[in-house]
């Protein structure tokens, strides 16, 4: 249907013209014959073209009369002046009747082409058979009916091969209007489903220079780019690539787009304000019949989200959150790298191990926020003084680790550019730092190991941060904010306090460790109280002093469960001496760890309840280091345990901390007099005016004293002298078993009353 109105349609168009064309020629012929005719006497004629003219201008003005009747009309036009024609000019105007059946052919289609053609052949054979039989022309017969005959079936042949053919024309084009519609229709769904596709389109021409020249973009490249049509079109190809789109990418292209091969490929492309995006795009090339490739076909995909997404994997996967710096992963990877590449280029390089010191102290008391303040701050520093080879990465907490690359072909040059380095980032990272209008100050401690390491030809990124790390420690023990190089004396150091925290948590396991007890005397050498030590005693029969084996529960972790241990052997020892008619108070080492554990006050209850031990006979020694982190917390548990029954000492007073302001809020017992300050008295000025000072201030604050490490009696005498209520030391008793202690007061002449 739609192909017949279209057919319909070019027919009207083409009759309009025509009817306009032939009366506008009517006028400049049809006149002047009709006034030739009339001045020669030829009525007919003239009265012929004029009701002609007159006939096709009532034709083309009278437009309501539908199509059919209009050319039915125009084509009885042209018979009528033909057969006019035909009477009084003679066989030659049989022409004008040959133009009838064309026109019906053309205009109105193949049957009423064929019955003008039927109709014309007979006006032609009737009323043209006496001047067609009185023709004389040569090679025809003398019989004036075979003349006819000849020249009217030639003039219906003609005719007929003119209508015919004009006739199948418009046959075949009326297919090919069809072909065309279904055509047009399709081009017009796929142009529509084109334009309102989301993924970005792009048809390029091909120019005389290889040269790709936009012609099309649909409306998805129009709202990503910002680009309108307009501006786009004749513009190259390569309009949105930029700065930093990849270069061996776009060469990867322009070489498919020679050889005419279809490419994808994953592009930064720019916006027309200049915004980076990633699309996947694939060209494709279109070739004419010849083979030969006249355009493009880009379909591009926005992805930068994806491409975002996968940024934000492998960020998180090989870099630190909160620093942006590479994470231990990533740092693996390239000490490996660092390695392989140091061994085949036969240079050294260093691995630095950096322990902010301090860190946890101010995070603890300021804040995380104040925290990550300081780590951002040293990662700044840290990167500000590297070279773009080397790698700096942060590992977890405080802890940072630099890769020094290639620094010399000699060890001893080496070391020292190491040297330099390590100098230059403990100067940067202990520079004063300015957070929300405070300075915060925080040093550094610096473990260096050096790579490849002579004699140690399979070493690991492993191996190369452990050494770092053990040599970091070494300088944290030396005093922290300096800077120590790894000696394998060092790993053999290491591996010796693994040893020992493993054997610890096994003796603690088994039942190995003991609480001795060590008197506290008073003036007159009575006994008052004991302090409980613990001790460590191997199978050979020797011990580990607590000065080794302490630190390194405190450092694993062990110090909590040595602790919980050690105060329900506090109790049973409170509860034999009582049984023995001996009780007096005993101290027991409480350290910061364990005091700070979330529930340390109900674990004390549940030792109290499960024992049945007297909290009034038990005294809790801390030291001054546990005030240093919330201080309010700390002095609220304590009255928490004062209500309890319990009683607190200072240890070590004089050696930490020492505030006035925590010795009047806290619930405290007694003070115990450091043994370095009592092992230079009575010859020491210094160290007696101290002792002095604090028998003083403890007498006016009511507490009591206990003088640790009495070993003379120079000593005793200058205690009791200033009214030193309580001593112990090798002076009085060592440290003893707790039968021991109790066989030993039991043959003591006199036992002091508990105070």
């Amino acid at each position: 249907m739609a192909v017949a109105n279209d057919i319909a349609h070019w027919r009207a168009q083409i009759f309009a013209k025509l009817l306009l064309v032939v009366f506008v020629l009517g006028l400049f012929t049809a006149i002047p014959s009709a006034l030739l005719a009339a001045s020669e006497g030829m009525w007919s004629i003239a009265i012929v073209d004029v009701v002609a003219l007159a006939w096709i201008g009532a034709i083309w003005r009278w437009r309501r009369l539908s199509y059919t009747a209009r050319v039915v009309n125009f084509l009885s036009v042209a018979i009528v002046v033909g057969i006019a024609l035909l009477f009084k000019v003679g066989p030659v105007s049989q022409i004008y009747l040959m133009a009838v059946p064309v026109l019906a052919a053309l205009l109105l289609g193949l049957r009423p082409a064929l019955v003008t053609l039927v109709l014309t052949a007979l006006i032609v054979m009737v009323l043209g058979f006496n001047d067609n039989a009185n023709l004389h022309l040569a090679g025809l017969p003398d019989d004036g009916f075979l003349r006819a005959a000849i020249i009217s079936l030639n003039f219906s042949f003609m005719t007929a091969v003119l209508t015919l053919s004009c006739a199948v024309l418009l046959q075949h084009l009326e297919r090919s209007f069809d072909k065309l519609s279904d055509l047009n229709a399709e081009l017009r769904l796929t142009s529509a489903a084109v334009a309102r596709l989301n993924d970005m389109v792009l048809i390029a021409q091909v120019g005389q220079d290889d040269d790709q020249h936009i012609i099309f973009v649909n409306e998805a490249f129009e709202r990503r780019t910002g680009y309108r049509r307009d501006e786009v079109i004749g513009r190259d190809l390569r309009l949105l690539r930029g700065p930093d789109t990849d270069p061996a990418v776009v060469d990867t292209i322009e070489r498919a787009m020679a050889r005419s091969e279809t490419v994808r490929a994953e592009l930064l492309n720019y916006t027309k304000t200049g915004t980076a995006y990633w699309v996947e795009t694939e060209l494709v090339p279109f070739a004419d019949e010849g083979g030969v490739n006249t355009h493009w076909v880009a379909v591009e995909r926005d992805i930068t989200e994806r491409k975002k997404s996968q940024d934000d994997i492998h960020r998180l996967a090989f870099f630190d959150v909160l620093t942006g710096l590479p994470n231990r992963r990533l740092l693996m990877d390239r000490i490996d790298k660092l390695l392989a590449s140091s061994e085949r280029g036969a240079t050294y390089s260093a691995v630095m191990f950096i322990d902010l010191d301090r860190f946890k102290t101010i995070n603890d008391a300021r804040g995380h926020a104040i925290g990550d303040a300081l780590l951002c701050n040293a990662a700044a520093r840290l990167s500000k003084l590297m070279r773009k080879a080397d790698t700096v990465a942060r590992i977890g907490g405080d802890e940072f680790v630099v890769l020094l690359g290639h620094l010399s072909h000699e060890l001893p040059g080496a070391t020292h550019a190491a040297q330099t380095v390590a100098e230059k980032i403990r100067n940067a990272i202990g520079q004063d730092l300015d957070i929300e209008g405070q300075n915060y100050n925080s040093t550094a401690s610096i473990g260096v190991t050096m790579l490849p390491r002579p004699g140690s030809p399979n070493q690991t990124a492993q191996d190369l941060l452990r050494e770092a790390d053990t040599a970091m420690y070494r300088a944290k023990s030396n005093g922290r904010n300096g800077i120590a190089f790894f000696e394998t004396a060092m790993q053999a150091e290491v591996e010796h306090r693994l040893t020992l925290e493993h054997d610890l948590a096994a003796a603690l396991a088994n039942g190995e460790l003991q609480m001795h007890v060590q008197a506290q005397v008073d003036r007159h050498g009575h006994a008052v109280g004991g302090e409980l030590l613990m001790r460590w005693p191997l199978t050979d029969g020797s011990m580990i002093p607590p000065s080794v084996f302490i630190p390194v529960a405190e450092e694993s972790g062990l110090i909590v469960e040595l602790g919980a241990w050690a105060l329900r052997q506090a109790c049973h020892a409170v509860l034999e001496l009582q049984a023995a008619g001996l009780a007096m108070p005993l101290s027991v080492n409480v350290s910061p760890t364990q005091f700070r554990q979330v529930d340390f006050v109900e674990q004390v209850q549940r030792v109290l309840a499960d024992t049945g031990a007297p909290a009034a006979l038990l005294v809790l020694e801390v030291t001054e280091g546990l005030l240093i982190d919330k201080m309010e917390d700390t002095i609220a548990r304590m009255h928490r345990l004062t209500e309890m029954g319990l009683r607190f000492s200072i240890d070590d007073f004089g050696t930490g901390y020492s505030s006035m302001a925590y010795l009047k809020k806290m619930p405290l017992y007694e003070l115990k007099i450091d043994r370095s300050f009592i092992m230079d008295t009575p010859e020491d000025a210094s160290s007696k005016a101290l002792v002095q000072s604090i028998l003083a201030m403890a007498g006016h604050l009511g507490l009591r004293v206990v003088a640790e490490g009495v070993e003379t009696q120079a000593q005793a005498d200058f205690l009791i002298a200033h009214d030193c209520a309580c001593m112990q030391g090798y002076l009085y008793a060592r440290p003893m078993p707790l039968a021991s202690f109790i066989t030993s007061l039991q043959s003591s002449t006199v036992v002091a009353a508990v105070v």
